[in-house]
């Protein structure tokens, strides 16, 4: 391994065919303009996510209706087990964009393709062999685990053991996602998105409440859309993978085995990511209980349920958006070696998400209360535990859109590690103890828990800069054999 990818020799097979290169990839991300070139990753992945995000409250509503409410429990309790699965599984992926963005930004299209072959064969080998097998068994226990009702624990199971077997479709749907964003192309993974969400919609009318000679499935059904859906549109990628038409796709001619030195470093960029989005999961849980534990608790967990899952989305969401971007066109700029260009990216992208949050920051402090009567929050109690929360938040996203976008810096220049020991202390450590102390000295009050969540978003902010700033990302070596190894 080199020193880093900008250090390395092109073969000379690879030296001549410049022109049709530059033409698979979008050399504006590493020759334009730098916000044209953020914003060109940024904008899909933002749209993406908001079409995904009203598509979670669409089933919800679906399977509320036609159901009832335990099938709204039921399908929350689900994901909240799945997508803990799901954040572990994509760290992967997160691995595998480390590598195509530095390959793209060399313009070296073998490696770029052989990376992505790997990363497909191993999200089908963890889909099949580990995620089917093991959830289907798992699955009754899990849910005994988060302590859910019989009733609940009847309609989940089906659900949960349906999306373990089948998650195939989904974790091909975020490999792909990830790969073609991170050589550039960020509009394919968007229309794939919103195709798959519109077909899922549809799948989901009809096989929850049943049509003509099909039954209805209840909240089976919604699972078995999701399922089919993803399934479809991954059928699709495959053959467009293997077509070549798209800026990423599997290699010709060369071994169709699994490339064992490019796995493990799938696994090396990617499981810090993993851990990462494990303990801050975890960390949410035990916050949840402290907010359980106050004495106004049902006011308090229906103006956080709202305020901070839902509204303080809108932040989120483009800050993700932004994160991807940052780690892109960092990642690619430094393959091309322009680490200064890399920097600039993510000082860019930070400051397209700051100007995005306190745009929406301000309708958090102007309008509170009628934001949340959108949602029917009209009790005094819940209004005014809801305003205040809103208005820390529109403090709290100013921090943790910077923080989002200098992770994404981070992460796509190869330095997965930092980020997963800065959310461990600012995300779950300095938050939860700020609330310990407060209950153990005094009484526990909702504005003490914001302001806990407040000062982990600060604190999260400072360290990500401090260390993205310190530039060790510049030497970090990324690269794979010439060849690709067989068994």
């Amino acid at each position: 391994m080199t020193k880093s990818a900008a250090t390395a020799v092109p073969a000379p097979d690879l030296i001549t065919p410049r022109p049709p290169l530059a033409a698979r990839y979008d050399r504006s991300i590493v020759e334009g303009p730098l916000t044209s070139a953020v914003w060109k990753i940024a904008w899909p992945t933002m749209l993406t996510n908001i079409i995904g995000g009203l598509q979670g409250i669409i089933d919800h509503v679906l399977v509320g209706h036609l159901v009832g409410f335990t099938a709204n429990a039921a399908i929350g309790v689900a994901w909240q087990i799945f997508i803990i699965v799901i954040v572990f599984i994509n760290s992967l992926f997160t691995g595998m964009s480390v590598l195509v963005a530095r390959f793209a930004g060399a313009g070296d299209t073998d490696k770029v393709n052989r990376t992505v072959y790997q990363a497909f064969l191993t999200a089908i080998g963890i889909s099949l062999f580990v995620m089917a097998p093991v959830g289907y068994v798992l699955s009754p226990w899990l849910l005994d685990l988060v302590n859910a009702a019989p009733a609940v624990k009847a309609e989940a199971l089906p659900f949960l053991r349906i999306m373990f077997m089948f998650s195939t479709g989904l974790l091909v749907f975020y490999m792909l996602s990830g790969a073609l964003r991170s050589a550039g192309d960020a509009r394919t993974p968007m229309i794939l998105g919103i195709a798959m969400t519109l077909l899922n919609l549809g799948l989901n009318v009809i096989l929850i409440r049943g049509l003509g000679p099909i039954p209805a499935f209840g909240t089976a059904g919604s699972a078995m859309g999701t399922v089919i859906a993803t399934g479809l549109v991954a059928l699709y990628s495959l053959v467009k993978l293997r077509s070549g038409d798209w800026v990423v796709s599997f290699p010709r001619g060369g071994s169709l085995r699994p490339d064992w030195t490019i796995i493990r470093s799938l696994f090396r960029f990617g499981l810090p990511t993993g851990i990462q989005g494990i303990a801050m999961n975890v960390g949410g849980v035990f916050m949840l209980a402290f907010i359980g534990s106050l004495a106004q608790s049902a006011a308090a967990q229906a103006a956080f349920a709202v305020s901070y899952s839902q509204l303080f989305s809108l932040i989120t969401w483009t800050s993700i958006g932004l994160m991807g971007a940052a780690a892109a066109v960092a990642g690619q700029n430094l393959g091309a070696r322009q680490p200064d260009r890399a920097e600039k990216a993510v000082h860019v992208a930070a400051r397209i998400g700051l100007a995005g949050a306190a745009i929406v920051g301000a309708f958090f402090l102007i309008i509170p209360r009628q934001l949340l009567a959108v949602f029917g929050m009209n009790d005094p109690v819940v209004a005014e535990i809801g305003a205040q929360l809103l208005r820390v938040l529109s403090v709290s996203g100013l921090f943790i859109t910077v923080a989002l976008t200098y992770t994404g810096g981070l992460q796509g220049t190869g330095d997965t590690k930092s980020p997963l020991y800065i959310s461990i202390v600012s995300q779950v450590i300095v938050p939860l103890g700020i609330c310990a102390v407060i209950q153990k000295t005094g009484s526990l009050d909702p504005i003490d828990i914001w302001i806990a969540i407040l000062v982990g978003h600060a604190l999260r902010c400072a360290l990500s800069v401090l260390r993205f700033n310190q530039a060790k990302w510049r030497d970090i070596a990324v690269d794979i054999s010439p060849k690709a190894r067989t068994l």
